[in-house]
């Protein structure tokens, strides 16, 4: 059953209870990387661990995500700004112990291709937030696979 998080703003990645940052780097153009990731949305379950299914809403401006375990996220676009910035924070999820969730995408030019920083920034209880913590070695290497798997993608299109 899905629930509704509490509404954050782009200043919640850095006042977040918990921040997870991870970098990647990938040889493709930052132009190229954030089309990956703001337009073609539904690409997303090619490339990024855990994504079973990824759809634009509301015109573009959200999105529905679906993970391979079967949690489920309603997102809202806050930030899309082409090659450099794009974000997006969870309206509703059926993930237990979830408060608030915001996820961050920085890209700038580095060694002719991109440096990727995902900060994933995130509230909720103090259990919740303590798994989170523990599974961040898990995280950072789904991160880097997923960047090695985007870097593919991109360079075979």
């Amino acid at each position: 059953m899905a629930r509704r998080l509490r509404p954050v703003e782009l200043d919640f990645v850095e006042s977040a209870p918990l921040r997870l940052v991870f970098t990647a780097e990938v040889s493709a153009p930052p132009k190229a990387v954030y089309a990956a990731l703001a337009d073609d949305v539904a690409g997303w379950s090619c490339w990024f661990t855990g994504v079973a299914r990824s759809a634009p809403t509301q015109g573009g401006m959200g999105r529905e995500v679906r993970l391979t375990g079967g949690t489920r996220f309603t997102e809202t676009i806050l930030a899309a700004e082409p090659d450099a910035h794009y974000a997006y924070r969870v309206d509703t999820t059926n993930a237990p112990g979830l408060r608030a969730l915001l996820e961050d995408w920085r890209l700038a030019p580095a060694n002719g291709g991109t440096r990727l920083r995902w900060t994933f920034a995130a509230d909720g209880p103090a259990p919740f937030r303590l798994l989170l913590t523990l599974a961040r070695p898990g995280l950072g290497r789904a991160f880097r696979e997923s960047a090695r798997a985007l870097d593919r993608r991109l360079t075979r299109a």
